[in-house]
């Protein structure tokens, strides 16, 4: 299986001219203007953008939560017009039901689609090992750190096996430690079931560590107004001896992203251009192994 099928089945998203107005009356504003792009299946998209932008609100697009007033998404060439267990969501505060132990909450979805009860705890048990929570299983939430309450909320959408991983921020309220820590673990289940993940961030160390691509949005109403190819080979790495981060090449495209995101243009509908992101780098240092 080549590194770009994903292990899942399909996964595809196209945005068309996606339009997203909130609010009612006098007090409805567009949140979101005229964004185009393709996410191909298996792929690990960032969305960059200041706060506001309505990077929240695009996911919630994706999600089912909010409708589109023009243009659409698209999910394999089907509208999404409301939930489905296909397309999984992580918040940035965990939404586990506080009176279910670990294994309970990580199996929960298994029990609504009417897995057995020994096959879903079996495959539960098995996910809560590889994210490192196997001695936690029988926890409520409030016994859990952050972190490991994070872990608990990716195994449990992950354990559906998604054909698409919708994460808005999730990792924005945890110290930088565990959030380090966190976001290898993310690329590390990820590597191994292959869904489209959908990644909302403001943090540019995080979207370059992670991202195959970055969609970088404008200011309110939000639009993709640039694409950035992530060059760096994976695995990626983080520790004392190697850390990407550190790397020239990972230096000179962070930068290129804070200008885009000081000098953006006005919010106008943008027609977005794809760049590679190798593009301001020296070639010698454009992949990193």
């Amino acid at each position: 299986m080549s590194p770009r099928e994903s292990r899942v089945g399909a996964g595809r998203i196209d945005l068309e001219a996606l339009t997203i107005t909130l609010g009612d009356g006098p007090r409805a504003f567009t949140a979101v203007r005229d964004v185009n792009a393709v996410i191909e299946p298996g792929e690990f998209v960032c969305i960059l953008g200041p706060s506001g932008c309505g990077k929240s609100t695009l996911l919630a697009a994706l999600a089912g939560h909010v409708a589109a007033i023009a243009g659409r998404a698209l999910l394999d060439g089907r509208p999404i017009d409301g939930p489905h267990p296909e397309r999984g969501m992580v918040f940035q505060q965990h939404t586990l039901l506080p009176w279910r132990k670990t294994l309970d909450n990580v199996a929960f979805g298994l029990k609504m689609r009417g897995v057995g009860k020994r096959e879903r705890q079996r495959a539960a048990q098995a996910l809560l090992e590889r994210v490192g929570l196997g001695a936690f299983a029988h926890s409520y939430p409030a016994q859990l750190s952050g972190g490991m309450q994070q872990r608990a909320e990716i195994a449990r959408a992950m354990l559906n096996e998604p054909r698409v991983l919708l994460m808005d921020e999730p990792f924005g309220a945890l110290d930088a430690q565990t959030r380090a820590m966190m976001q290898s673990l993310l690329l590390a289940v990820w590597s191994e079931r292959r869904p489209t993940v959908v990644f909302v961030t403001h943090d540019i160390d995080e979207a370059l560590f992670l991202a195959d691509r970055i969609l970088v949005m404008s200011q309110s109403p939000g639009t993709v107004f640039e694409e950035l190819r992530v060059p760096f080979a994976r695995p990626r790495e983080r520790g004392e001896t190697r850390d990407l981060v550190t790397e020239p090449a990972f230096v000179a495209l962070k930068r290129r992203c804070l200008a885009l995101l000081r000098h953006q243009p006005a919010a106008t509908p943008a027609t977005s251009k794809t760049a590679t992101a190798g593009n301001d780098i020296p070639h010698s240092v454009q992949t990193v192994s």
